[in-house]
């Protein structure tokens, strides 16, 4: 078993004084010379885990004056992370899927990448297509990681989405979206019932909890049955939340 990098423990020692209350919003992070005393680590890795949690949304390092607990409600997300089962209820809608696959699975180099992980790494593999009153509307492509949530692989996706079963095994606490329009392949316009090379709306995602890749994600919607909306104010904040039509 591959030893957990000296960064990551270092990432998950200030995460648990988070969680636990020890640091709350806008106190004072450990800095990196009290974290090479009270660790024994070096200050370059002190440094990464620091600077790492910043990137994530989780510290806000100011130069000159320190390195402090972000006040994660704050924020306004551009895509919301919502459940379509959930969503479409809320429309007045019936959700149902369909299992496709369901599987463990080595994880590639391109996977590893994105998980962080070394190539061969366990991984749970699903495809999923969801349904609104019957309509195909969704059809998921996506890679779990096996040593965050194993039980993904015997989740009864048919009733419990992958939101679900996922938010119950690790809180969300960083999201990367990237969005992007494509004709529809003819495996995939087979699944969503339109024509090959329909317009098509891809969603890919990545979601972070305690510091580890939990998930990367393809979603790819129907052009003409969804639509992403949003509400900004001057300063660039706000968010879009997620709409089938």
């Amino acid at each position: 078993m591959t030893a957990t990098p000296l960064y990551k423990k270092v990432k998950n020692h200030i995460l648990a004084r988070i969680e636990n209350g020890d640091l709350p919003v806008d106190a004072r992070a450990p800095s990196e010379a009290e974290l090479v005393q009270t660790l024994g680590v070096s200050r370059m890795t002190a440094n990464r885990a620091l600077n790492e949690l910043a990137k994530e949304g989780l510290l806000v390092r100011i130069a000159g004056s320190g390195t402090f607990v972000a006040d994660r409600r704050a924020r306004g997300e551009l895509f919301a992370l919502r459940d379509i089962a959930v969503e479409l209820a809320e429309r007045g809608h019936e959700h149902s899927a369909d299992v496709l696959v369901q599987e463990k699975v080595a994880a590639s180099r391109e996977a590893a990448e994105a998980f962080d992980e070394s190539p061969g790494a366990p991984l749970i593999r699903a495809r999923v297509l969801h349904r609104r009153d019957g309509e195909p509307v969704l059809l998921e492509d996506r890679l779990v990681n096996a040593a965050v949530a194993p039980g993904y692989l015997d989740a009864d996706l048919a009733r419990t989405t992958s939101y679900q079963y996922l938010s119950s095994i690790a809180l969300p606490e960083k999201v990367e979206h990237v969005v992007r329009a494509a004709a529809a392949p003819a495996d995939i316009a087979r699944r969503l019932a339109v024509p090959v090379g329909a317009p098509l709306l891809i969603v890919r995602r990545r979601t972070w909890s305690r510091g580890r890749v939990v998930s990367t994600a393809t979603l790819h919607y129907a052009g003409d049955r969804y639509e992403l909306s949003g509400v900004f104010g001057p300063d660039g904040a706000g968010r879009a939340p997620n709409r089938k039509r």
